[in-house]
């Protein structure tokens, strides 16, 4: 299956021939495991970023074509940073939505609430907010009414009888003959007619709609990182445009390309630093270090402060210093105590 832009139509065709079917889920290496596959990544052409809003609709289709084709590409190529590629659009996305439900917390903040806080802590609706767009980074982009209960939980929703029709909207959209975006957009637009404050829930659907009609294996944050971006506001008074609306069609076009662009510019940086680690990991003499690395490449941050059965608190907090020394790794939290790490 590969997938060509056709006037900014994104569509999958049959190559005729056979491939191996992919289980929806990642099988992860021994947490003992060093090894690093290196991935070369290419960004988004430049005429294919968004800029400022776009009314021409077969231009902002045809810009979505450009940065959707490479970002699927890097998907397919499966690098083995990919884990916290998604956790760290996931965190784009989070905070974007719990903006939109009138949190305060950005991504400084969830990443804190996130990773450090106590075992068995609550997580506060903002962080509730990141568990849902966390999950959604983490499984297949095909959802049971069970699970879509636990999101709308956690997105801070009352449930309501239409939410359990998304299941079946999302497997149906998925199998229709029509660009991404085009399906994103129609989930998002009857999920979001389905309850009241269901727009966050909306963007949440329109990603995992994107992620099956694609038939990625894991589902990735893309078009919520994008709610509050500057293009998007097309509406009366330059308002943003929201599911459902007119011209809505047009914004998620416009979603696609920016977020796409953007998805695959972090792709980028994550993977200058794993070619960094790779090279760093030769040079390491720590012992249990493959699991710390191993956290590194799967998820957006790890805690300095990492403890493990063969990795102590202090040779953690050496580890990491050696890493950043190295350049292989960022320090997330700007503090000189409680500190975050990630490629």
């Amino acid at each position: 299956m590969f997938y060509a832009a056709t006037g900014g139509a994104v569509y999958g065709l049959s190559t005729g021939k056979k491939r191996t079917a992919q289980l929806p889920f990642r099988v992860m290496p021994a947490p003992d495991s060093t090894r690093i596959t290196t991935f070369d990544t290419r960004a988004v052409p430049g005429w294919a970023v968004p800029r400022a809003p776009v009314a021409d609709l077969a231009e902002a289709a045809y810009m979505a074509g450009a940065a959707l084709n490479s970002l699927d590409n890097l998907v397919r190529g499966e690098p083995s940073w990919a884990g916290a590629w998604r956790q760290r659009l996931a965190l784009r996305a989070a905070a974007a939505t719990a903006r939109l439900l009138g949190h305060r917390e950005d991504e400084t903040a969830l990443r804190d609430a996130w990773h450090l806080r106590p075992a068995g802590a609550d997580l506060g609706p903002a962080g509730n907010v990141l568990a849902a767009w966390r999950r959604l980074a983490s499984r297949s982009p095909v959802i049971e009414v069970d699970s879509l209960r636990s999101i709308v939980g956690l997105l801070g929703l009352g449930w309501s009888d239409g939410f359990g029709a998304i299941p079946k909207l999302v497997a149906e959209q998925a199998r229709a003959i029509r660009p991404a975006p085009l399906v994103a957009a129609a989930v998002a637009g009857e999920v979001a007619a389905a309850g009241p404050r269901a727009e966050v829930l909306a963007w949440w659907c329109a990603d995992l709609a994107l992620a099956a009609r694609f038939r990625w294996p894991v589902a990735f944050p893309l078009l919520a990182t994008q709610i509050h971006a500057p293009m998007l506001r097309g509406g009366p008074g330059r308002r943003r445009i929201r599911p459902g609306e007119e011209g809505f069609v047009s914004a998620v076009y416009v979603a696609a390309a920016a977020g796409g662009a953007e998805a695959c510019r972090i792709a980028g940086e994550i993977a200058a630093r794993a070619r960094r680690l790779e090279a760093a990991t030769p040079k390491l003499r720590t012992k249990g270090a493959g699991d710390a690395i191993w956290r590194l490449l799967e998820d957006d941050a790890v805690a300095g402060s990492l403890t493990t059965p063969a990795l102590s608190r202090w040779a953690a907090r050496r580890l990491f210093e050696r890493l950043h020394e190295f350049e292989a790794v960022r320090e997330l939290s700007g503090r000189p105590t409680f500190r975050l790490y990630g490629l």
